[in-house]
């Protein structure tokens, strides 16, 4: 994008933040730290791409005098902290909603491919699981605890296995989208073709609900997070097939960044899976009623942060948004 074409685009937003900046206090907090957030955007795209110009300087100015209004009786790094979470990962969700469906879907379909390719071929989740994984489960299912196999090893090397593989996992659905989206649906549908086998065959031994009541303690947060990740992948892919009115090295970047940050928002969810895995999954035997709470606990957070909250914060800040870049 053109300087020129750079501020005939945000010239007017810059200057309705300067007159909110002069009648800071009559501003919600909420509304003066979002003005804030794309003033810093703005400023991090003239950096990149117009060194040393006058509209770096001025943004640069701009920026310095919100940050003093805002934070002047604050740590910096405690408050950066909360705005992050609290308002630009949700307001960044906000505007790929598309992409968490579509990756969403496509998750839905591989699941469902693996879970009637069982019906069609038993021998379908010895293909896709492993002969051992397989005759492990089926001699915990003899003993009568389908889920035996969280037993096998201590809770904290537990955890620490689990969380470093599935982040690596994540964050390769998303770095892989850098070569198109191809290679992130392709992480996406053997995923969701694994579960979708592995639940089938669960079923088709009996003990479907016993197992789903156990696997989904942790699996809410796990394989909702592994879509987030493709969903990022799907964006940086997208960025460099269609830049629209940006050079493709700019999209990329963006679509880079976007992703990015998309995806660091899945750790703490990754965490706290490989916790409940480790800690609380082993515990095969718990009662249904203890099991299905905690598994509508996790889809409550998971929808609310990553699709309610979103939608609620940009409507809150919808005329701001509407120039956003």
């Amino acid at each position: 994008m053109r300087e020129a074409a750079f501020i005939k685009k945000n010239k007017d937003r810059w200057a309705s933040f300067e007159n909110s900046l002069k009648e800071s206090k009559k501003l919600m907090p909420d509304e003066l730290a979002n003005l804030y957030l794309q003033v810093v955007n703005d400023l991090s795209f003239a950096q990149t791409y117009y060194t040393r110009s006058k509209t770096a300087l001025y943004l640069n100015d701009l920026a310095r005098k919100a940050h003093f209004s805002i934070y002047k009786n604050k740590k910096e790094k405690s408050n950066r902290i909360i705005t992050f979470w609290k308002y630009e990962l949700p307001l960044l969700f906000s505007h790929y909603q598309r992409d968490l469906l579509l990756s969403f879907l496509i998750f839905g379909l591989a699941m469902g491919i693996g879970f009637f390719s069982v019906y069609q071929d038993v021998d379908f989740t010895r293909v896709i699981m492993g002969d051992a994984y397989v005759d492990m489960t089926l001699e915990n299912i003899r003993e009568g605890d389908p889920m035996g196999v969280y037993h096998h090893q201590s809770a904290v090397p537990m955890f620490l296995g689990i969380a470093a593989n599935n982040i690596k996992v994540g964050f390769y659905a998303f770095i892989s989208g850098i070569l198109t989206p191809i290679l992130s649906v392709v992480i996406l549908f053997q995923n969701g073709v694994m579960l979708g086998s592995f639940d089938g065959f669960l079923i088709q031994q009996g003990v479907g609900l016993q197992a789903n009541s156990i696997i989904w303690i942790h699996g809410v947060f796990e394989i909702f997070v592994i879509i987030v990740c493709g969903a990022a992948g799907l964006i940086l892919g997208k960025s460099l097939l269609f830049p629209h009115t940006y050079t493709r090295l700019q999209s990329v970047q963006r679509g880079f960044w976007d992703g990015m940050k998309i995806c660091f928002s899945t750790v703490p969810f990754f965490l706290v899976a490989a916790f409940l895995e480790s800690f609380v999954t082993r515990h095969s035997q718990m009662p249904l009623p203890v099991a299905w709470i905690v598994i509508a606990v996790s889809i409550c957070i998971i929808v609310f942060y990553y699709i309610i909250y979103p939608r609620k914060i940009r409507r809150k800040f919808e005329p701001n948004l509407q120039n956003l870049q």
